[in-house]
This record gives structure tokens, C-alpha cells and sequence, in this order.
């Protein structure tokens, strides 16, 4: 492991950190290993495919220009609306069900999470 030009035995967060691998180049070109995790075996956080999650919707939408002030307010999710859903690095979609604050999302791709961890959710509002 790398830092700048310094040599690695333990890694810290807040930097950028480069980590020699035998992994086939064609695997990681194009970013497609963005928002994996790397870590010892046996130690890594659990992978999850579905997460139920307290969710906090703000008030108004944010980067939308509409011309009814009152389509500027966040309707309530709907049962089987697909989103975007950032978990650190990561990004996949899912669908979820809803009961008030409370939610249960499928993901579409498996993520590594520790619980208690802050995620955002992203949604389709008029194409964008």
C-alpha cells in the first residue's frame, strides 16, 4: 500500500490510497471496481441485499426549477418506486416498501454496510 511516495503497513481513512493488487487490469478499468471493499478475509463488513432503513425526507426538492411552487415539495416514496442509493462510494438502485418512516429497500446489487451508517436516496422527479 502507497500514500504519495510513502510505503503503507497500516492504512487510515482521509486519504487516497493505492493498494497493489494481481488483479487482471481488464477487471479494473473504466472504475468498475469503484465502491468495492477491500479488506482481510474474514474481516469484513457483512454484505447486505436488502437493508430496512429510518428514512428522513427533506421538505423541498433541491437542483429542480419548476414553475408551481407547489410541486417544489417532496411527495411522500411510493411502494415499488426504483431509486438511486449512494452508500459511501457505492451506488445501486432499488425498490422499496414503505410504512411511514420506516422503509425496507431490495437492493439490485449486493453492498458492504455497517449498520447505523448513513445512506442517500435518490428519486425521479419529472425526467431528471
Amino acid at each position: 500500500m502507497h500514500a504519495k511516495n510513502n510505503h503503507l503497513q497500516p492504512a487510515v481513512l482521509g486519504g487516497l490510497i493505492g493498494v497493489g493488487t494481481k488483479i487482471d487490469p481488464m477487471l479494473c478499468r473504466a472504475d468498475r471496481l469503484v465502491g468495492r471493499v477491500l479488506g482481510a478475509l474474514r474481516k469484513l463488513l457483512k454484505v447486505y441485499t436488502e437493508l430496512e432503513i429510518s428514512l428522513f425526507l427533506l421538505r423541498r426538492l433541491l437542483g429542480v426549477r419548476t414553475e408551481d411552487k407547489k410541486q417544489t415539495k417532496v411527495s411522500k416514496l411510493a411502494k415499488s418506486e426504483l431509486l438511486l442509493i449512494n452508500i459511501g462510494s457505492t451506488s445501486t438502485g432499488g425498490v422499496l416498501s414503505v410504512k411511514g418512516d420506516l422503509a425496507k429497500i431490495q437492493l439490485t446489487s449486493p453492498v458492504c454496510i455497517e449498520v447505523g451508517e448513513k445512506i442517500a436516496l435518490s428519486r425521479r422527479i419529472e425526467k431528471h
